[in-house]
């Protein structure tokens, strides 16, 4: 069963990353690439700033390190202090700061994510995720039970999922049998939506997310940089296999199966690049 905490990889231990330019809305733009598969928040958090235009590099960059990217964040919040706030106000965005510029060092491995099962935007608060409030980055899961089955949403919706875990372990010891019950149907889920990913919940992004809009999404234990175009979901090759692969730079999220295609930075598909797999893909397969 995985855990919500994001532990240390390796792919993010690696703290020089590949640059791979794009022409995004007619405009030469910088994504960074990673070269393993891990969860590392700071790709996901700094390609959305680099899509969005907030942050820019020069267009001779090729390469980038992590340090260098937490510069560009550190200033960039800084920045964004509004100068009308009230001292109230004032003193909880110098809190969120704090907050926020403490986790800097976890952005490259891990950080704490909790979700709640109630809502696509539901996570429990932890400083860790000040840093999505204070830069103003939407921060989604898609990891909803069906509400057409009251069975299952009532043994999960108002949990946690370290409550839920903890609610299956618990169960195991009672002889009570609808506390048997609701744990076998919420261990069930789990296993059921073990990609971290429901019909439901890409349907609750779509309705949530506006159109045009950057956001990162929590699945897998990985953080990935989300866009929504005429309410389709798209989620950021960041591979650095497809680094010098100019027509591979989104790939579509509408299925929870893993039936996807990649897309242009127009969003044009062609059969061949759809079919075609990462690096990672391949050792999996």
């Amino acid at each position: 069963m995985e855990e919500s905490t994001v532990e240390s990889d390796s792919a993010c231990a690696q703290s020089v990353y590949h640059i791979k330019w794009i022409s995004w809305n007619s405009v030469k733009t910088p994504i960074i690439t990673q070269n393993v598969n891990g969860p590392c928040p700071l790709l996901a958090i700094f390609n959305v700033l680099l899509l969005s235009r907030r942050v820019t590099l020069p267009e001779t960059l090729e390469m980038i390190s992590s340090k260098q990217m937490v510069d560009y964040i550190g200033g960039l919040l800084f920045e964004s202090m509004p100068e009308d706030l009230i001292e109230g106000e004032r003193l909880n965005f110098e809190q969120n700061m704090s907050d926020a510029m403490s986790v800097f060092p976890k952005l490259q491995t891990g950080i704490d994510v909790n979700i709640k099962f109630v809502d696509v935007s539901c996570f429990e608060c932890t400083p860790e995720l000040a840093v999505f409030d204070v830069l103003r980055i939407p921060l989604y899961h898609g990891w909803l039970p069906d509400p057409q089955d009251n069975a299952t949403c009532s043994s999960v919706m108002n949990y946690s999922y370290n409550q839920l875990v903890e609610k299956i372990i618990s169960s195991k010891d009672s002889t009570d049998e609808d506390v048997l019950r609701e744990g076998l149907l919420a261990e069930e889920f789990l296993k059921n939506s073990a990609s971290q990913l429901t019909c439901h919940g890409v349907l609750s992004i779509l309705e949530s997310a506006p159109n045009h809009r950057l956001a990162v999404l929590f699945r897998n234990n990985h953080f990935l940089t989300l866009y929504k175009k005429e309410n389709e979901l798209f989620t950021l090759v960041t591979d650095q296999g497809f680094l010098t692969k100019s027509g591979i730079v989104w790939e579509t999220l509408s299925s929870v199966q893993g039936d996807t295609n990649f897309t242009d930075a127009d969003f044009l598909s062609s059969q061949t690049q759809s079919h075609e797999q990462s690096p990672k893909q391949q050792l999996d397969s």
